[in-house]
């Protein structure tokens, strides 16, 4: 369960430089720029998916259309749901991912992969409600960039741990 943890390290680093960016360019929140973001960091995801796997190529490929898909999950519900569409994204896309591991790690069916991809995404789905803050409460005094790593982590390891359990992807 290590590469667990270092994958969430991984992703919460790419997450913050994502935060960064966003507060150090002034973007303003767009749909296209929220579907490059999401395609940016489930690029990052699914490289670790497909190393994992074994495929981190594949992944790469991949990973960039499940952030699309994830972000006009987003897009779709943020009418009804607003801010809180997120959670909905954020659990699809650990699906997603999950189906995706199991395809390039050439499980059979899609019961297992189906089954930590659910696990996934409410455990992290939780995770990620409890770390919201970082984006919904400014600290006045600027970004803690430091907590949002240590954020990102929590957020993202539950989902990892789920997704990566009981694989054998890496011992082949």
């Amino acid at each position: 369960m290590i590469f667990a943890l270092a994958s969430a390290i991984a992703l919460a680093a790419v997450m913050t430089f994502g935060d960064w960016l966003w507060a150090a360019l002034h973007i303003r929140h767009t749909m296209a720029a929220g579907m490059l973001h999401g395609a940016a960091v489930c690029l990052c995801l699914g490289a670790v998916v497909g190393l994992h796997a074994r495929r981190p190529l594949a992944g790469i490929v991949a990973g960039p259309f499940v952030g699309v898909l994830a972000a006009a999950v987003f897009y779709a519900l943020a009418p009804m749901l607003r801010l809180m569409a997120m959670f909905p994204a954020w659990m699809f896309f650990w699906i997603c991912f999950a189906l995706l591991h199991g395809r390039l790690a050439r499980e059979r069916g899609f019961g297992a992969p189906l089954v930590r991809g659910i696990a996934a995404a409410v455990l992290s789905g939780i995770a990620f409600y409890v770390i919201s803050g970082i984006w919904t409460r400014h600290d006045p005094s600027g970004p803690n960039y430091t907590w949002n790593v240590a954020a990102w982590t929590f957020a993202f390891l539950p989902g990892f741990l789920a997704l990566f359990w009981g694989s054998r992807a890496r011992a082949r």
